[in-house]
């Protein structure tokens, strides 16, 4: 954590500080409908080098780019596939990034040196009014150190970063509470690279048949995609519902789908007691993080029904569940 705090301004009255900020160079996050984004100007390639600094990110691991409206796509990187088109009218403003070609405007930092381009537009009417107010493309990864929780709240970001952010806009917690999808639709059949708050099903429904990638353990060819990510500080396993904390001493807590386990564990989080998945997704990373917080030595994680964005919280869990038990 770094020390210090940065300026923490109202989402609604805060636009045109933060755009200030970010034309000259500074960090700024910001929320948006998935997770709150480390904001900085997608042009300039020292503004970007800061977000890899404050988060601690590899350089091989690329950022996704915000525009403001979808009719700036084409404006920015030119002439972009019919599929790729398509996807952007039907689910921008929206949780969906596409995979482009990156433009010349686009410094490669970036984009980790790839030849792509991760871009999307927030569903977030501030997040879109400060990206417009700055009058440029914005790069903005969750606003988090890197590996650890996503960020649903502005005091989570605080906490996390402190003064390594110039500003914060705190637009209270987010709507969908998971990072976007990630889908390639340049080829033949789109292909998901990250599955996040847009469902499969959607978009098979908007475009036939998709391929879903898993992670990656090497160099990563969209953002958010490494086989280990999004953890917790405390070790974290999964396992399954409804089994009593093992007699060994070891305070745990529990992150459960629906229902409180049986056993006296040390701090439990529900998802959603009405078993509905957007509602465990919104409230997945806050949960996880007030389970972070509560002290405890172990965080067992009980999987949710892998359907819809149920398919997107399984994917957090067991990338968080890899950082702490890698495979081998």
């Amino acid at each position: 954590m770094t020390t210090g705090n940065p300026r923490l301004l109202p989402a609604d009255s805060g636009i045109a500080e933060a755009a200030s900020v970010l034309r000259t160079g500074g960090l700024v996050a910001f929320p948006t409908e998935t997770v709150y984004g480390l904001g900085a100007n997608a042009l300039d390639a020292r503004a970007a080098a800061r977000i890899f600094e404050a988060k601690a990110r590899p350089s091989f691991d690329p950022l996704i780019t915000h525009l403001a409206d979808g009719a700036e796509l084409e404006k920015l990187v030119g002439t972009v596939p019919a599929a790729v088109a398509a996807l952007a009218e039907r689910f921008w403003p929206g949780p969906l990034t596409l995979i482009v070609d990156r433009p010349a405007a686009i410094p490669p930092i970036v984009t980790s040196g790839l030849a792509t381009m991760a871009v999307r537009v927030p569903d977030n009417e501030h997040a879109r009014a400060l990206i417009a107010e700055a009058g440029v493309p914005v790069a903005a990864p969750s606003a988090n150190r890197f590996g650890q929780l996503s960020p649903t709240r502005a005091e989570h970001v605080v906490w996390g970063l402190g003064a390594a952010v110039d500003v914060v806009l705190d637009g209270g917690p987010t709507r969908c509470g998971i990072e976007s999808t990630i889908v390639d639709a340049r080829g033949e059949r789109p292909v998901v690279l990250r599955l996040g708050a847009l469902p499969v099903e959607a978009l098979e429904e908007a475009a036939g048949p998709v391929t879903v990638r898993p992670g990656s353990s090497g160099q990563p060819v969209a953002p958010g995609t490494l086989t280990a990510h999004y953890a917790p500080r405390t070790p974290l396993r999964l396992a399954p519902g409804g089994a009593p904390p093992a007699a060994d001493g070891v305070r745990r807590g529990y992150l459960a789908f629906r229902a409180r386990p049986v056993g006296d564990w040390a701090a439990v989080e529900v998802l959603s007691a009405a078993g509905e998945l957007t509602e465990a997704a919104a409230r997945l990373f806050d949960a996880l993080h007030g389970l972070d917080a509560a002290g405890v030595d172990e965080i067992l994680v009980e999987p949710v029904p892998e359907a819809g964005v149920g398919r997107a919280i399984n994917d957090r869990l067991r990338r968080a569940a890899a950082t702490w038990h890698p495979a081998g």
